[in-house]
């Protein structure tokens, strides 16, 4: 299902890529944070309801923190997401509080607006899957998804995660409390290639 590619001759852009049935991650490029910026957290709403802290503007020009990969940082591996057709930016994914002691970690993401609702979150669940499992040999992936998100948490679903849980009221976002629903995956439950 997945595996990386190195295209001989081809711009780095294309190198090293972890493949989906649809889409790919790879490192993030500096000429993908404007558009990233722009689609996913320039937007109040979209930015309110994808971070865990409060929205607020970011500077033009400046190193945003969400986006500007450090590749020092050992408990966060961010990924551009990418079309595996013509390899345009689709949006980003994330697998973040790794803790290799428990062999966990979070998984996110966030789809551009124009990318939603074509199977590509599944997609890009899976593919997070393979890394963690196959690639860091962890033991646990974890998702926290608000609960009216039923694109994320159908893309979670279908993949094998579980619900395990309501955190209620857990989320403040744009004037509300908001429910987050808890989903885990053990690796022994992990069924490659089960989109559902």
């Amino acid at each position: 299902m997945v595996k990386g590619e190195h295209g001989v001759g081809q711009p780095t852009h294309q190198a090293e890529v972890l493949k989906g049935g649809k889409v790919g991650l790879r490192a993030r490029h500096e000429d993908d944070i404007p558009v990233l910026r722009a689609e996913l957290y320039d937007d109040v709403v979209n930015g309110s309801r994808a971070e865990g802290r409060p929205w607020r503007p970011i500077t033009p020009g400046s190193k945003d923190s969400r986006l500007v990969v450090d590749d020092k940082e050992q408990g966060l591996v961010p990924f551009s997401v990418v079309e595996l057709d013509g390899g345009t930016l689709v949006g980003t994914a994330t697998l973040w509080g790794i803790d290799n002691h428990n062999r966990s970690a979070h998984i996110g993401l966030g789809l551009l607006p124009s990318s939603r609702g074509k199977g590509y979150g599944t997609d890009v669940v899976a593919v997070l899957c393979h890394y963690g499992f196959v690639v860091r040999g962890l033991h646990r992936l974890q998702i926290e998804a608000l609960s009216d998100n039923a694109a994320m948490l159908r893309s979670a679903e279908r993949n094998g995660f579980v619900r395990e849980g309501v955190l209620r009221s857990s989320a403040w976002v744009l004037g509300e409390f908001l429910d987050l629903v808890l989903l885990g995956l053990l690796v022994q439950d992990w069924k490659p290639d089960s989109k559902g």
